[in-house]
């Protein structure tokens, strides 16, 4: 889970899998810089390896240890404490292979702790880097609901519905309001935490009940989420805008309107969420529909890394959008 003190998530698979590139491209590159040959290269980068493979394996057994811990520091202190870690587990790792290895070119210890220091800031460096790049997907994922949502057609529409029926179901026009103010409560928020699944699914309720009031009949929706895990852990507005667009674009356009199903499940440690909706080819579609896509995949990449995945398809009439993500809880 991302934390707001920006350090990467050494839970994650892919940010495992991230750190052995970069190590490995280090190790290779120093082993190029201190060769004169191609022949030298290959003995060097072989004793390079020998040395290096153990403290990096103690050094990441050690993090994803700790990142529990880790993740209640401010960065700064986080990075310091990831660098003390890696810096102990590589002295571990440096006297082991001293001791059990007759190791003829074996680099000087002061040496293999600088190159630590090194690729320890290179890594953090560049997951900071990449953090920045992706984070204002989050501020824009916020902005276009928040412009969907003033939307004259929606907003207006809403208005009308809920005066049709003041007078007739007072109760359900107080309730219609104050899913409005629910919605645009948690628009305006910040949005950079992980959600749980079921607080999602309540914001989805709202909005669909806002939608029913004015599209009636034409508006379907099946819940498939008796095996969904409530306390699974999602980014803000991922299942919300997929719903948004189904109505819009799947919807809408037809006058006898259709079903939106949405499923979710588990498997293994996986989350599932499934949501279809019809979909006419001869309808023009609309740009916004991709966009929100767009955003979606770059939040689920900056939050779970590559454990994550989106995937759309159009088949038989049909519109799905398909999310893999971690089960991971508070």
């Amino acid at each position: 889970m991302i934390k707001s003190n920006r350090l990467p998530n050494l839970h994650n698979l892919g940010v495992n899998l991230r750190i052995l590139v970069i190590v490995n491209s280090l190790l290779a590159l120093a082993a190029l810089v201190l060769s004169k040959n191609l022949s030298e290269f290959s003995n060097t980068i072989a004793n390079v390896y020998v040395l290096a493979l153990p403290m990096l394996l103690l050094s990441l057994l050690l993090l994803y240890t700790t990142y529990s811990l880790l993740c209640k520091l401010n960065y700064w202190l986080g990075v310091l404490a990831i660098l003390l870690i890696t810096l102990f587990a590589s002295s571990a790792g440096y006297g082991l292979i001293s001791r059990l290895l007759i190791f003829p070119d074996l680099p000087s210890y002061p040496r293999a702790l600088l190159f630590v220091v090194m690729v320890v800031v290179i890594s953090l460096c560049y997951f900071d880097l990449q953090q920045r790049a992706l984070s204002p997907a989050i501020d824009e994922a916020r902005l276009q609901a928040l412009q969907a949502r003033i939307r004259p057609h929606f907003l207006f529409n809403c208005i009308n519905a809920v005066l049709s029926i003041m007078r007739s179901q007072p109760k359900q026009a107080e309730t219609a309001l104050e899913d409005m103010a629910d919605l645009f409560r948690v628009l305006m928020a910040d949005n950079l935490e992980l959600v749980g699944l079921a607080e999602e699914i309540a914001l989805c309720r709202k909005y669909l009940a806002l939608e029913k009031l004015r599209l009636e009949e034409r508006l379907t929706i099946q819940w498939l989420i008796d095996d969904m895990p409530p306390d699974a852990l999602i980014p803000p507005l991922v299942l919300q805008p997929l719903i948004e667009n189904a109505v819009y674009h799947g919807i809408e356009p037809l006058a006898t309107g259709g079903i939106i199903t949405i499923q979710i499940y588990t498997q293994g440690k996986q989350v599932h969420i499934v949501l279809t909706n019809p979909y006419q080819p001869a309808k023009p579609r609309h740009i916004g529909n991709k966009i929100a896509l767009n955003n979606i995949k770059e939040r689920l990449n900056l939050h779970f890394d590559l454990e994550a995945a989106l995937k759309s398809t159009q088949s038989n009439g049909e519109y799905q959008v398909h999310i893999i993500l971690p089960y991971s809880t508070r």
